[in-house]
């Protein structure tokens, strides 16, 4: 288990790396769950994507990337509608040259947001 994260809920890895196809780093999709209670935050769409970049950078950092490191996204959003939310909490946190990026709509089961990432190390 990675440190500063709840272990996950499911048979998956938060983060993969790889050196066989590339220096490649895989995060599954991260959630707005409290690191230290492991509970999901009860919150907006703002708040929800905040936490679950934070998760997602918590895991970059333990495989040994940042958020610079980032070169593809997928985000899934319970409501389509949240994008624009969704994109101004996203663009505080990333910068131009902006990782390529996917955002469908999905079945989220209680929350607002879930990411997925892959990074080049």
């Amino acid at each position: 288990m990675l440190p500063n994260l709840p272990a996950p809920v499911g048979a998956y890895s938060p983060g993969v790396r790889t050196a066989n196809i590339g220096n490649l780093m895989f995060v599954s999709g991260q959630t707005p769950r409290d690191q230290a209670s492991g509970q999901i935050l009860d919150g907006d769409i703002e708040a929800q994507t905040r936490l679950t970049l934070a998760n997602m950078e918590r895991i970059l950092i333990a495989g040994g990337a940042t958020l610079a490191n980032v070169v593809s996204i997928t985000v899934y959003l319970a409501d389509e509608n949240d994008w624009g939310e969704f994109d101004r909490v996203y663009r505080t946190v990333f910068t131009p040259p902006y990782p390529a990026r996917a955002v469908v709509g999905a079945s989220l089961r209680g929350i607002l947001v879930e990411i997925s990432a892959v990074a080049a190390l």
